[in-house]
């Protein structure tokens, strides 16, 4: 146990460290690894939506791929598995994804925004601590997604066999590609750089079984600080970082890719939170569990790609200016939603006639 604890706070620390080197090297401040940020600059990247200044196909998601990929197939952890109510699993990924462009970030991002002095992003992990409260009720009246089975292993081997074509791509420097040619999506550190930084963190993960999600989870649920000791390990190492090369400035008014309302960065986070707990981890756990062969993570990271895309193309997203009305109202009904989806999946309402979400499993 002392050597999982030990690995789960030596990836937090990297993460961390390698956060705060790529905002050195050309990412954007305070967005040196964001789950959430960075699918949305590939779902740009990759023209599903035309928001000019998101559009890049970041390195570091493809790195992550590769080295769980890799780090799975070398341990004999990869098996291909899948068919767990992959529907659902794309809608919580869709409005999970539109309640963090609210926010502006994941739970790394959270993390990393607030190591960086950015005091908007207490609010947000208040609101997702809240979220994954909600969840974890939902959870313990019975909500389940059923059991995933086992698959041919070519099914799993897709995902990062596309990822690693499109990472040729990429380093071969190909214009098929959208990019953009100012603000987030502009900045970027080297593409070696940041496809090794990708690479490292993906194996750490991998071997950790690295989770934002999963570390609040449970120590609310079993007081188990195992994976949270990774979210710690993350904030105070770039923290440290951030005050090393000046990068720290505290306060709420004029953070980098974030606004100030106190309202909707909660609840975005809130709906976050909820979401991702019912799909059982957050959306760096889901990229490193598609990339050990588990396809319904794949349908997750879809809808992730999917959710920014509709996010974008329809005025949802948040920007430095605030939350757009069109984006205050998806979170409301995303909410209703996804609520709604947790009454309706426990096992006591399906014991009484409702849905099941394991009849078929």
């Amino acid at each position: 146990m002392q050597k999982k604890r030990l690995l789960v706070g030596v990836t937090g620390g990297v993460i961390g460290v390698m956060a705060v080197l790529l905002v050195k090297y050309g990412n954007p401040p305070n967005m040196g690894y964001c789950i959430a940020c960075f699918l949305r600059d590939i779902s740009g990247g990759l023209g599903f939506h035309k928001a000019a200044p998101v559009q890049y196909i970041r390195p570091e998601i493809l790195g992550m791929v590769i080295g769980a990929f890799g780090a799975a197939l070398l341990t004999r952890e990869y098996k291909s598995v899948g068919g767990s109510s992959p529907l659902i699993r794309f809608f919580l990924a869709f409005v999970a994804m539109i309640g963090m462009l609210v926010f502006l970030g994941c739970p790394v991002r959270a993390v990393l925004r607030l190591a960086g002095g950015d005091l908007n992003a207490i609010v947000g992990i208040v609101g997702l601590i809240a979220g994954i409260a909600v969840g974890i009720y939902f959870l313990n009246q019975g909500f389940s997604l059923g059991r995933a089975n086992v698959q041919h292993n070519l099914n799993g081997q897709v995902f990062p066999l596309v990822t690693l074509v499109i990472t040729v791509l990429v380093l071969f420097g190909t214009t098929v590609f959208y990019t953009s040619q100012e603000g987030p999506g502009a900045m970027h550190a080297p593409v070696f750089l940041s496809l090794g930084a990708g690479i490292a963190v993906g194996i750490l993960a991998q071997r950790s079984r690295f989770c934002m999600i999963g570390g609040i989870r449970d120590f609310i649920l079993f007081k188990d600080v195992h994976l949270l000791i990774g979210f710690v390990a993350m904030l105070v190492f770039a923290f440290a970082g951030n005050l090393i090369t000046g990068m720290f400035t505290p306060g709420f008014a004029g953070q980098p890719v974030a606004h100030s309302d106190g309202v909707w960065n909660f609840l975005g986070m809130a709906l976050a939170g909820t979401a991702v707990t019912l799909l059982g981890g957050c959306p760096l756990r889901q990229l490193i569990a598609a990339s050990e062969g588990n396809t319904d993570c794949v349908i997750s990271i879809l809808g992730l790609i999917a959710g920014a895309a509709f996010a974008h193309n329809f005025g949802l997203a948040a920007s430095p200016k605030g939350v757009p009305v069109a984006g205050q109202w998806a979170v409301v009904v995303g909410l209703i939603l996804v609520l709604g989806l947790g009454y309706l999946g426990n096992k006591q309402f399906s014991m009484s006639g409702g849905v099941n979400f394991e009849q078929n499993s």
